[in-house]
């Protein structure tokens, strides 16, 4: 027979681990609920801008998710990002390709009373772009605005097909032209590994892949529906 110290010892012991496991239990179920709730991956990974980038879209009918997308490719949300090659700001845009859109978009557009285009605020110089001023490239309303035209225009030219104004957005709209026409690519996301170009291939994988992420994690947020 055991003596009671002995029993009592045992007792305490099945005790302490009892508490120990519902203690990793309820611990388990913490980081399980953490990772998937939604708070946790809009914190892991964040939209700088949201605003501006939301309202932009809106004003040239491109999906804002789309180029939340394509800014955390090219610039990581640094506005003053400046590449090797001259690519300015947010949206990464050459000056020879921010002034041709601008200048589009102050011939195609009837600028309101306050000199501002559309609903667009009128502290948003595009005219200046236009001059061939490219200062304004660093601000995020003036890049952004710039960077949705200019994927709206590509999206009109490659039928709507996203993928294809994504590649051309990097490559060059009359390159990816190109491969479509000679079959060299199909422009589908499922044969990107024929995209000719490695630096385009893989910007294309990586912007699909994040906006695959975003549309998870802010697809039901009815500020970042697609209009």
């Amino acid at each position: 027979m055991a003596r009671p110290s002995q029993s009592g010892a045992r007792r305490l012991h099945v005790v302490v681990l009892s508490r120990r496991a519902l203690l990793c239990l309820l611990l388990l179920g913490l980081v399980v609920w953490l990772i998937t709730s939604n708070p946790f991956w809009r914190w892991m990974y964040p939209i700088q801008y949201q605003p501006t980038i939301q309202a932009a879209a809106r004003e040239s009918d491109v999906d804002p998710l789309l180029i939340a997308s394509v800014i955390r490719v090219e610039s990581k949300f640094r506005r003053r990002d400046v590449s090797h090659a001259g690519a300015v700001g947010l949206m990464q845009l050459m000056p020879d390709t921010a002034r041709w859109v601008a200048q589009k978009m102050t011939a195609s557009q009837v600028a309101g009373p306050t000199g501002g285009y559309g609903s667009w605020p009128a502290d948003v110089d595009i005219r200046s772009v236009a001059r061939g001023d490219m200062a304004p490239l660093s601000y995020p309303d003036v890049n952004i605005l710039l960077g949705c035209w200019y994927i709206h225009y590509l999206m009109d030219r490659f039928a709507g097909n996203q993928v294809a104004a994504i590649a051309a957005y990097n490559a060059g709209p009359k390159r990816v032209q190109t491969w479509l026409h000679r079959g060299v690519w199909n422009g589908q996301l499922t044969s990107i590994g024929d995209i000719p170009v490695g630096e385009t291939r893989h910007f294309v994988d990586r912007v699909f892949y994040n906006y695959a992420l975003y549309q998870r994690i802010y697809g039901d947020d009815p500020a970042w529906k697609a209009h």
